[in-house]
Parts: C-alpha cells; structure tokens; sequence
C-alpha cells in the first residue's frame, strides 16, 4: 500500500438515515466504512477509505444514486446526500481518529478508550484499548454503547457465561466481553477486513486466546442449536434482525438474554413484535437520539 496518500469517499446524510447510507455505501464498494455524527447540526457523515481511486468507478456512483433513492422512497430523509471524493495523506487519516475518539466509561467497570490515550483506570476498572482502522466500533455510537452496558451490567463475577458477538466489526463487544470473564466467547463478522481488525485488537489486549473470530453470515450460517449463549448481541440492521430471527433465536439458551441494536425508533416496534412471536419477552428497552436498543429475555 502506498503510505503517503488514500482516498476518502463520503457521504453526508441525515442522522435518520446514517444507518441506511452506511449499510449501501459498504455495499457498493465492498469496504468497512465509519460514520461520524455532528448531534447539534442533525448531520451525519459516511465514510470509506480506498486505497485506488479507479475503484470509484460510474458503475459505483449510479448504484450509490440508485441506492440513496430507494432509501428516500422508504421514507427516510437522506438530506443534502452530498458525495465527495478528496484525496489524504495517510498521516491525516490516522490522526483523524485522535479528534473524534476520545475515551469513554462504561460505568465503573469498563473503561473503552484509542491506544494512543493514557488515561489511567480506576480501582477494578477492566480497559479495552482499541484502533478501529477501517472497521466500525469505537463504543460512542448509541447502539455499541447500549451494547457494552448491557455486558457490563449483566456479568455475574464467579459464573461461566458464554457469549456470541454478531457483526463484531472492531471487535470491540468480544473484546470487552473477554475482559469482564465471559466465555467461551464467538465473534461473527461477514467482512474479512473488519475480521483482521478484529483480530489484531484483541491481540493488542492480550483476549486473542479466549475469542473465536469466525468470518461468518448468519444468512448462510445459522447459529447452531447445540452450541447455545447464555448472552448474544446482534449490532445489526432491521433488515438483518427480521429477515434472520429464527436463526439468532436457536442460540440462544433457554434462561439467555439477548440484547438488540442498530434499530431506529421507529422500526422497533415491528422487531420487538417479530422476536416476541419467536417466543422471547422483553425486559427492557432505551431510545437514544434517533435509535432505540432492547433486551430481550429467552
């Protein structure tokens, strides 16, 4: 790879939609892509990082035009949908991440924060130190957040709990996982540069032994029912969440708990009806900004 220089192609969008321009833009050119949300302003913008600017070919931008329009006929407001393709220096990227990923507590037990910071843990505090590179999860978008707390609140000290992470992205649930004494822990992930990332962080915290990272889609590989958790988290789409319910249902145990993401507020209501007919019961749901999380119990 050329060190000195990359692409950044991105996509400001709505809030509302940041999810759905995300999914297509990570579609279209077969690339982990970030996001990064401006609250006050109502904007959000979509990234990918390409190494070869021949890769953004027509055939990209008309399948990019096509896919923001079926987003907009779904109600969803798409904003200005501007694109822009500039060109970076490598450093530029790297340091880009030092502006936007700033440590982040998860109550008192888990600290989240970039290798580069130095920030000292409190007293019994377990510390995941991350570099996302090109995949998604840093822990400050709502839905990661939602995530951790749950795997936070719901570790009970001297007990075997085994735990499926699906669409690990960073890594970062299974990592924090392994670090609060879950296991075995499964980490799926459909993207194969998102997996490395994945990989190379859990090594970073020294958790690479307890996690099996497997590239994996839960459209092609059902979870199996003779390998059940006793906690699952599925950071996933709606679409996803719908479409494979049965699936994620079978692994999960009979006295498990299953935590959801990655649904906007107005979606939740036809998910939490599709996983109550699936035969679980909800025990608790947030709304934060646009999203709303759920916990689901077997």
């Amino acid at each position: 790879m050329n060190r000195r220089s990359l692409w950044k192609l991105s996509v400001t969008t709505s809030t509302e939609a940041e999810e759905a321009v995300a999914e297509l833009l990570g579609q279209v050119l077969n690339e982990p892509v970030c996001s990064y949300t401006d609250v006050r302003a109502g904007r959000a913008s979509v990234t990918a990082y390409l190494e070869d600017r021949k890769v953004w070919t027509r055939t990209e931008r008309r399948r990019l035009g096509d896919g923001l329009e079926q987003i907009r006929a779904c109600g969803l407001n798409v904003g200005v949908s501007r694109v822009r393709l500039t060109k970076i220096r490598w450093e530029d990227w790297a340091n880009s991440w030092k502006r936007h990923f700033r440590p982040i507590e998860i109550g008192g037990k888990l600290l989240v924060q970039p290798t580069w910071s130095r920030r000292p843990a409190r007293r019994g505090q377990a510390v995941v130190r991350l570099d996302p590179g090109l995949s998604f999860g840093t822990g400050h978008h709502p839905t990661t957040a939602f995530c951790l707390r749950q795997l936070a609140a719901r570790r009970i000290p001297g007990t075997r709990q085994s735990f499926l992470d699906l669409g690990t992205g960073s890594g970062i649930l299974a990592i924090a996982a392994a670090k609060l004494g879950y296991g075995p822990i499964d980490a799926w992930e459909v993207d194969a540069d998102a997996l490395r990332i994945a990989r190379a962080n859990a090594r970073r915290n020294g958790v690479a032994q307890r996690i099996r990272f497997l590239r994996r889609d839960t459209r092609k590989h059902p979870v199996r029912r003779d390998r059940q958790y006793a906690l699952i988290c599925a950071n996933l789409s709606t679409d996803s969440l719908l479409r494979d319910r049965r699936r994620i249902v079978s692994g999960l145990r009979s006295d498990g708990i299953l935590v959801l993401a990655g649904i906007l507020e107005r979606e939740f209501v036809g998910v939490k009806r599709a996983y109550e007919s699936a035969g679980l019961r909800l025990l608790a749901s947030r709304r934060e900004r646009e999203w709303r999380s759920g916990v689901f119990h077997a």
